[in-house]
């Protein structure tokens, strides 16, 4: 069955079901990355389940200089940062974050005073065949690393997204291991603070955030995860939260 991206995202939001397991859960959808041949990356995640926090919102936000920030609608240990905050000197900043469709297949997110992103998402010959594998695989490949192994490279190599890792370490040092069951490719445009970043393109050289490879392309997933449950002995935290500079949230 072909779903258009609006379609897959809104079952996923009226229906969100976890994968099983012990562990650290998500589901939803979003940008697995968005690079920019000006040294800008814009990653979104919509999760409306998981088991560490309130479903949110977030976005990704590399500068040429390399630096990461992480934005939210939920505090850095509730958010992408519990993962990710290791890799950056900035703190997570937690803040409001609009995601509006404005067509099946265009979609809109902001943050009132620093973003405005449009994304638009089409399907291709390979996106079609890669979707089609994700629907097809039992369960058990998904949490099986050597098999994910097998899908990163398959799917990075199609894709033409330079190399992609569904299972690995993530910078705070859990575990990962991530199943991307629907995938379309995703150009556009986007503004930060209202300066235009550009036209999308590759980095110059891909980025990297433990052993998660942010894709060289822009693509558009709908899927589910897994992570180490957090352990305060061998995990570091997302220690601070600031609000959004100007909004006093």
């Amino acid at each position: 069955m072909t779903y258009t991206p609006l379609e897959a995202a809104t079952a996923v939001l009226d229906h969100p079901v976890l994968p099983h397991g012990e562990d650290e859960r998500f589901v939803g959808f979003g940008v697995m990355g968005f690079p920019f041949a000006s040294g800008h990356y814009l990653a979104l995640r919509h999760f409306p389940a998981t088991t560490f926090s309130p479903g949110y919102r977030s976005v990704w936000h590399r500068g040429p200089d390399g630096v990461w920030t992480f934005y939210a609608t939920t505090p850095g240990q509730q958010s992408c940062a519990r993962y990710f905050s290791a890799a950056t000197p900035q703190d997570a900043v937690q803040c409001g974050i609009d995601v509006a469709w404005v067509n099946p297949w265009t979609l809109f997110v902001s943050i009132d005073g620093l973003l405005e992103w449009t994304v638009d998402i089409r399907a291709t010959a390979m996106t079609r065949m890669v979707s089609a594998l994700g629907r097809a695989l039992p369960e058990w490949a998904w949490t099986d690393r050597t098999a994910l192994r097998v899908i990163s490279s398959t799917a990075g190599a199609v894709l033409h997204a330079g190399t992609i890792q569904l299972a690995g370490t993530a910078p705070n040092g859990q575990r990962f291991m991530i199943a991307p069951r629907q995938v379309w490719l995703a150009s556009g445009r986007a503004a930060l603070r209202g300066v235009d970043l550009g036209a999308p393109g590759p980095l110059g050289e891909q980025a990297q955030l433990g052993d998660f490879r942010p894709p060289q392309r822009g693509i558009f997933v709908v899927g589910s995860g897994h992570f180490d449950n957090y352990d305060p002995a061998r995990h570091q935290a997302a220690e601070r939260t600031r609000p959004l500079p100007g909004t006093g949230a």
